[in-house]
């Protein structure tokens, strides 16, 4: 092979991919000392947080309750060591160069956000054990909270919901975006980290749920695979570009089941205790206690 045969292509490509217009949207320009978002590093954290929340599940499987504080110590110094700096990464990513501070400062603020995030660790728990005992209690063939634990993809999407959620809710930019990422990859489950969901929450099955950024959902809500919680096109500005920011996704009351493949789109309300069938699509308010329904084709 001649090296030299294809050096003028190679040359060519390369001023192109170096040019500002062809990169200028696309490249992310590091700065020297600071940390960059890294998903290996978010895959552990996650594990930590999943034995943190269920020990003896995931994690060191010889916990016992003479062992437990040694394992929740140790799992808890080492999350707080990596999950400061993967905030701190988020919080210099998003960064806005004209009112930089201080490298010392994020850090600073970093540690403060994990150390608030530590401390809702036994409400995540607390919460989870609810989703736990709702998948549990709506589904037949479940025959123990441990196989709900191990085995049911929605437990793992929304557990990674939870964790993101927290993160998002302290103001960690970036971090929350790829934890739900991650989830969606593993389960098929799209969960938005600032959507807001209550208690006693289940998925069955789960495949292609996608629940979007504004959506609130109450408690004791289930709903099955395909269902979207999504938005009707953008409203944009005078220029012509979208809106952004404002609630767009549907509000689901307590004690509602969403069946397979519905479709529930805009800033609606479904009132609680309704029940939204299959394969439909709802845009507009429905009343608490309703049957919506598909409607039988006319011979």
């Amino acid at each position: 092979m001649n090296p030299h045969k294809y050096s003028d292509v190679i040359t060519s490509t390369v001023e192109q991919l170096s040019e500002y217009e062809s990169f200028k949207t696309l490249c992310h320009q590091h700065h020297d000392g600071e940390p960059m978002p890294s998903e290996k590093v978010l895959h552990e954290i996650i594990e930590l947080c999943r034995s943190l929340i269920f020990p003896g599940y995931f994690g060191h499987s010889t916990i016992n309750r003479r062992t437990i504080s040694y394992y929740v110590g140790v799992g808890t110094e080492r999350l707080f060591e990596l999950l400061t700096e993967q905030i701190l990464a988020g919080l210099c990513f998003a960064c806005d160069r004209k009112k930089y501070t201080s490298l010392e400062n994020m850090r600073e603020s970093a540690n403060e956000k994990s150390a608030e995030f530590i401390k809702s660790l036994p409400e995540l728990r607390r919460l989870l054990a609810t989703d736990v005992i709702a998948a549990y209690n709506g589904d037949p063939a479940a025959e123990s909270y441990g196989e709900v634990i191990f085995c049911y993809p929605a437990i793992r999407a929304i557990s990674n919901y939870r964790i993101a959620h927290c993160l998002i809710q302290l103001g960690v930019p970036l971090i929350p975006r790829m934890i739900s990422e991650m989830a969606h990859s593993e389960t098929g489950i799209d969960i938005h980290p600032a959507a807001t969901i209550g208690e006693y929450f289940t998925i069955d099955h789960g495949t292609g749920v996608v629940i979007g950024a504004t959506a609130i959902i109450g408690n004791n809500v289930k709903i099955y695979q395909g269902v979207t919680l999504g938005a009707k096109s953008f409203p944009l500005d005078e220029n012509g570009n979208p809106i952004k920011g404002i609630p767009r996704h549907p509000i689901i009351g307590n004690n509602v089941i969403i069946y397979s493949n519905a479709s529930i789109l805009g800033r609606i309300t479904i009132g609680e205790g309704a029940t939204i069938g299959g394969n439909i699509w709802v845009t507009e308010n429905v009343e608490p206690g309703a049957r919506i329904l598909q409607q039988k084709a006319e011979k």
